[in-house]
């Protein structure tokens, strides 16, 4: 019964965004049974991904809804499903597990979940990571990448995104922390992570970050780039959150930069350009770029791979003579954004099931 649930535990997660595959060790049961009790389990299995009232939920269960209740709020302060409080009722829902119950354990992360997670990534969710296909996130380039002549959209813009976002709460970065954990972690900084709106309020109920005004979210996101982190919002055109990573602890663009082409992977209007007369081949570009993009053979000037630029315009303020621009793709090589999570989520589905 306990293998039972488990499984059906999994195979659920593996239906929702990103997914939650099966693997030949069998760490992903050992995840879920360090998280979720078998009670927890039984209960996440009764939910829907729509927000629910936990009388609607208890009636599926046959339990009474005040036991339901107390329970539902116990799986939500665990980060176990997702909660929503308004006027004075909270509903309850599925989620994901990214971005969903692995980031809401950024306060219970210990040495054994950050073993059991980096055993995940190398054989199993590394793969399903790229089998989305650049529909979970893309880069937004950082603003002094791109040239004054060339005008950026506001959906590419981390600025326009961040004032137009209402609520904004801040939070450590849950895959730094667990690379911390292990001892492994680079030295970026670490309260990076932004989520808007109701995904916002939920790390403040759960006491997992701090809201903020937009002006120092800004500011926050400049001194990621500055530090040379990737600025990764979702796909959806209002999306739930943005993301400052480095290709050293983020599980996601670690697994795009494994794939011999980690630019069909990443949703990016964006590519990199070198001025070869410009370039004076110092190397001082290539440290900066996450997915090994640049290449400098002997006295020639630098070149880009453009089927591994992911567009995030890192290495364009490293080069001294000034000679790496970001440049926009053609309009007939750049992608409409879904218009919200739910389609961005259908969407991970719809490509996931071609893979």
């Amino acid at each position: 019964m306990q293998e039972d649930i488990y499984r059906r535990l999994q195979e659920r997660l593996d239906s929702y965004s990103v997914g939650f595959p099966a693997t030949k060790s069998g760490v992903e049961i050992k995840i879920l049974k360090k998280l979720f009790s078998e009670e927890d389990a039984g209960i996440f299995l009764a939910l829907s991904p729509t927000l629910e009232k936990p009388e609607d939920i208890a009636a599926r269960l046959d339990i009474p809804a005040e036991q339901v209740a107390e329970k539902l709020e116990e799986m939500a302060s665990k980060g176990l499903l997702f909660r929503l409080k308004k006027n004075n009722q909270s509903k309850y829902g599925a989620t994901a597990f990214i971005h969903g119950i692995y980031e809401f354990q950024l306060n219970r992360m210990d040495h054994e979940l950050a073993e059991l997670m980096d055993q995940y990534l190398n054989e199993g969710l590394n793969k399903s990571l790229i089998n989305i296909k650049g529909t979970f996130l893309r880069t937004i380039p950082i603003a002094e990448s791109i040239p004054p002549e060339h005008h950026i959209a506001s959906l590419d813009d981390a600025a326009e995104i961040l004032k137009e976002a209402g609520k904004i709460v801040v939070a450590d970065c849950i895959c730094r922390k667990r690379m911390d954990i292990l001892g492994d972690a680079c030295d970026a900084p670490l309260e990076v992570c932004l989520l808007f709106g109701s995904m916002g309020q939920y790390y403040l109920d759960n006491q997992m970050g701090r809201e903020i005004s937009a002006d120092e979210a800004i500011t926050i996101v400049a001194r990621a780039q500055e530090a040379g982190l990737v600025t990764q919002p979702a796909t959806s055109a209002n999306p739930s959150g943005m993301c400052n990573c480095c290709g050293d602890c983020c599980g996601v663009l670690a697994s795009i930069k494994r794939d011999p082409n980690p630019a069909e992977l990443v949703y990016s209007n964006n590519y990199a350009e070198i001025d070869i007369g410009a370039c004076i081949h110092c190397g001082e570009c290539l440290p900066y770029c996450h997915m090994d993009a640049i290449r400098l053979v002997e006295e020639n000037p630098a070149v880009i791979l453009e089927n591994r630029c992911i567009g995030c315009g890192v290495c364009v303020p490293r080069c001294p003579s000034e000679a790496i621009s970001l440049r926009t793709k053609a309009a007939d090589k750049r992608r409409e954004l879904p218009r919200n999570t739910i389609e961005q989520m259908l969407r991970m589905i719809e490509v996931r099931s071609q893979s």
